[in-house]
């Protein structure tokens, strides 16, 4: 049974987990190279990570550069960017491109709390939904091997326990994440 248990918090953790990987693809204002996670290069055919074709540094609190080892995929990670959800604009100089982040207005720092607080719902939900069928397991399971109710309560205690940890968690996460927005 504390098997079954730890399955389903580790499914927790990865609910937090993708939180937090969500949460560094915000920017708040601040150059951040993990805003680039997610964008692939177009790298002889195949869609490559940014991280794999070149150098990416912040060499300033608003600037990202992009130094790609082959100055002929320059063309290709321009594209890439612009395609890209971040609403920047590269520059290229022929040898790396620029990305510089204007500051935020109020009115977008809100918007992006807002986007904070949405995430952070959707990591409750789907923290309360492995509860749910860890519930639904152990009382199966608890069925099956003729375990005793108070026995069976025991152990979805401790699933609760876990899930208000885990709320917990998420909580603080959206409340960082909020402050750090907001902070200007």
């Amino acid at each position: 049974m504390e098997e079954l248990i730890m399955t389903y918090e580790d499914k927790m953790e990865k609910s937090l987990d993708n939180l937090y990987g969500e949460y560094t693809s915000i920017r708040a204002g601040r150059a951040n190279p993990h805003i680039l996670d997610k964008i692939t290069v177009d790298y002889y055919g195949s869609p490559t990570p940014l991280q794999q074709v070149g150098n990416i540094s912040v060499p300033e609190a608003r600037m990202i550069v992009i130094q790609p080892w082959e100055a002929s995929i320059l063309k290709d990670i321009e594209k890439a960017l612009l395609m890209s959800d971040l609403g920047l604009t590269p520059t290229n100089d022929g040898k790396m491109i620029r990305l510089v982040f204007p500051e935020l207005t109020e009115e977008r720092r809100k918007e992006l709390v807002k986007d904070v607080k949405k995430k952070g719902e959707n990591a409750k939900v789907a923290v309360r939904n492995i509860r749910r069928d860890a519930m639904d397991a152990i009382k199966k399971k608890g069925k099956e091997d003729g375990i005793s109710e108070d026995e069976i309560k025991e152990y979805q205690d401790d699933v609760q326990k876990s899930t208000d940890k885990y709320v917990a968690k998420i909580d603080a996460a959206v409340e960082e994440k909020s402050k750090e927005i907001l902070t200007v």
